[in-house]
């Protein structure tokens, strides 16, 4: 049996912002509750099942206080929240960070928006918002994920925040260096030229966030370093963020190491794939072992990730998928 709702606004440029360009985030929400929508001068009516209905209520409310408060909502910001809306999709307890706000929903208070940016940042599912709130409350996160889940891409995001609004002194981009038949002392150039291969998914993702004169400013500032995790022995790494991506193919040595570098007012984050594991047989995990012993150390934020996260691209899901039903 549908049901229906007309909600009445105070003006039609609020209206206007809701439905977003083209009616862009009307057609989001019809996609996603399944009902039809009819907005005409300051009124928006939405007609469907029950609890489409209540889904619709929550999300208008939530797209009124956005534009009250200066903001352009996107589709992708409505696709987040009927993500955390429509009951099926994976919920975790989320916690917002201290100080965050009460009223937005844990999508706007998890929001990034860089300095110099392209666009603001929403987190597309529950879990990408617990995650960002987990990386600005404590001082090291861990996140583990198939691909596609926005682990790095998100990590990389809120590092840029903090450097760029100078909440931190400097990026710092580490990886380890899993060889297949070259040595890095056997190949051209320096060693910045030597490990770009093996960083460049870190330098995708900047530039598809910031402008690349602002990536090269920093570089040339050095508030970009990138190395890769063998060299990071004996250094304290303070006032900074550091990112250790592809942290599955960690040794448990490399990954304490990595760990014990963190200094005062740095953060790290630190990002794996489980099933995507390219050391030697018989050499443990250092990602894996740490999320072992580390579950319960106070202070540390662990992330989990899952297919349903996976914003890639909708085909990669039914990819992963696929993968998981048989045994490799």
């Amino acid at each position: 049996m549908e049901e229906g709702i007309t909600i009445v606004l105070d003006s039609g440029e609020l209206l206007s912002g809701i439905c977003g360009v083209n009616d862009g985030n009307l057609k989001v929400i019809e996609g996603s509750l399944g009902g039809r929508i009819a907005a005409r001068g300051n009124e928006i009516r939405f007609e469907g099942a029950e609890a489409g209905v209540r889904c619709f209520k929550t999300m208008i409310d939530s797209l009124i206080a956005a534009v009250q408060e200066g903001e352009i909502p996107s589709p992708e910001y409505v696709e987040a929240l009927a993500a955390a809306l429509i009951p099926g999709g994976n919920e975790p307890v989320f916690r917002p960070a201290e100080g965050a706000s009460q009223g937005g929903g844990p999508f706007r208070d998890a929001m990034i928006q860089i300095p110099h940016g392209f666009h603001r940042v929403y987190p597309r599912s529950k879990n990408q918002a617990a995650y960002i709130q987990g990386m600005r409350s404590r001082d090291i996160s861990f996140c583990v994920g198939p691909a596609g889940t926005g682990k790095t891409y998100l990590a990389i995001a809120e590092a840029l925040r903090l450097v760029l609004s100078k909440k931190a002194r400097k990026l710092v981009l580490t990886r380890p260096v899993v060889e297949a038949g070259e040595n890095l002392g056997f190949l051209p150039g320096d060693l910045t030229q030597k490990i770009n291969p093996y960083l460049r998914p870190l330098y995708d993702a900047m530039e598809s966030l910031i402008p690349f004169e602002v990536i090269r400013r920093m570089e040339e500032t050095r508030a970009i370093e990138i190395a890769p995790l063998a060299y990071m022995r004996g250094r304290s790494l303070n006032d900074c963020v550091v990112i250790l991506d592809e942290a599955q193919n960690t040794t448990k040595e490399q990954m304490k190491m990595f760990l014990t570098r963190i200094g005062q007012g740095a953060r790290a984050v630190v990002t794996g794939d489980a099933t995507q594991i390219d050391l030697p047989r018989k050499t443990d995990s250092g990602l894996l072992h740490a999320v072992e012993i580390l579950r319960t150390v106070e202070g540390i934020y662990f992330a989990f990730l899952h297919t349903a996260d996976v914003v890639r691209n909708p085909l990669i899901k039914k990819i992963i998928q696929a993968y998981d039903d048989q045994e490799i």
